[in-house]
């Protein structure tokens, strides 16, 4: 068992993937159909240190996922919420990064142009997923996405506790860079 970087510059884009399963595993434990949540990603050391009682003496994570209040619900949707919310948002120096995790639909590639939110809620061949993207202070970004397990695989979209993360290099960009600026030094 390693010890656990608290230095933020020692992590990884590796340990930002490992604290954004934990989160999606997290929020899995609730089911589908949960509001957007925001994560600080605390140094597991650092945690361990304040907050003893918190972390279990073998976690060796480098990252520990501490949930923050739910994302509210915004009369103009939570793309506007997510934003504000964002554009508002500090981190005190003891959080090396965020993560962000929300519902979305996943339309095929032959539907592309469908950007109407009405059209791609009812389009035949959507698919609910979750879109996990994450930052570290020092400007490492990570998006992930988890397909909602068909209904096929278990009741309501449940699955066999086995989680696949996809990634793509250029996997919800915009949202990501939007989350590293949390972390941008104010004047």
């Amino acid at each position: 068992m390693g010890r656990p970087p608290t230095d933020p510059t020692d992590l990884s884009v590796d340990d930002l993937g490992a604290a954004l399963r934990e989160v999606v595993e997290f929020v899995d434990t609730a089911g589908w159909g949960q509001p957007p949540m925001l994560f600080a990603l605390v140094p597991t050391a650092v945690l361990a240190a304040s907050q003893p009682g918190l972390i279990d003496p073998e976690d060796d994570s480098a990252l520990s996922p501490v949930a923050q209040e739910p994302l509210p619900a915004s009369a103009h949707g939570a793309g506007a919420e997510i934003e504000r919310v964002l554009a508002t948002t500090t981190w005190p120096s003891a959080v090396a990064g965020a993560a962000l995790i929300q519902e979305i639909v996943v339309l095929p590639p032959e539907a592309d142009g469908t950007e109407d939110v009405a059209a791609a809620a009812t389009h035949p061949d959507r698919r609910s997923a979750r879109l996990i993207v994450g930052a570290l202070r020092t400007g490492t970004t990570l998006g992930l996405l988890r397909l909602r397990p068909d209904d096929a695989d278990g009741a309501d979209g449940a699955d066999d506790g086995n989680i696949e993360l996809l990634t793509r290099h250029d996997l919800a960009a915009d949202l990501r860079a939007a989350l590293a600026h949390t972390f941008d030094e104010s004047d």
